[in-house]
């Protein structure tokens, strides 16, 4: 019996793993690997620019979008932040030709709140824009790991006490 019980331990443990996984990268694989955006009505050519945008964001990855693209409307292409996005400190890491890089801070919270149209950059080639998530999401990550543990832990000594 309490080879049984083991086993089917092994199973759940597997199990919660693999669906773990497997969430993520359903997620993910519905997403193409590279979105294009035209950003016009009609079908003028526009110089494209290569954009990635990760973190706490409905569709990271790779956005093929005009020149003038700037971040608001690559957050909205994207389908917006996450509801534990930290909207304070998104960060665009820029690099340059000469092998330089300068991370721009920008704080979206004030822009909903004042409207300030100058506090959203343009994006420029190669721009990574990358939204952290806030503390109570760390939080949380860390409260369903422990939560995993405890309920592996408690079916160990169920079986041992069994």
């Amino acid at each position: 019996m309490k080879k049984f019980l083991t086993l089917l331990l092994i199973i759940f443990l597997i199990n919660n793993i693999l669906l773990a996984q497997s969430a993520s990268s359903a997620a993910s694989s519905t997403n193409s690997s590279a979105f294009s955006y035209s950003g016009t009505m009609n079908e003028q050519d526009q110089l494209k620019i290569y954009t990635y945008i990760w973190g706490q964001i409905q569709k990271p990855g790779l956005y093929i979008v005009p020149d003038d693209t700037d971040l608001l409307t690559l957050i909205s292409l994207a389908g917006g932040p996450k509801d534990d996005a930290k909207l304070k400190a998104i960060k665009i890491v820029r690099s340059f030709e000469n092998g330089s890089e300068k991370i721009i801070i920008v704080d979206m919270k004030k822009y909903i709140s004042t409207g300030n149209s100058d506090l959203i950059p343009k994006l420029m080639p190669g721009d990574t824009v990358i939204i952290p998530g806030t503390s109570f999401f760390a939080v949380a990550r860390i409260a369903s790991f422990l939560a995993n543990i405890a309920v592996a832990l408690s079916v160990i000594v169920t079986i041992k006490n069994f």
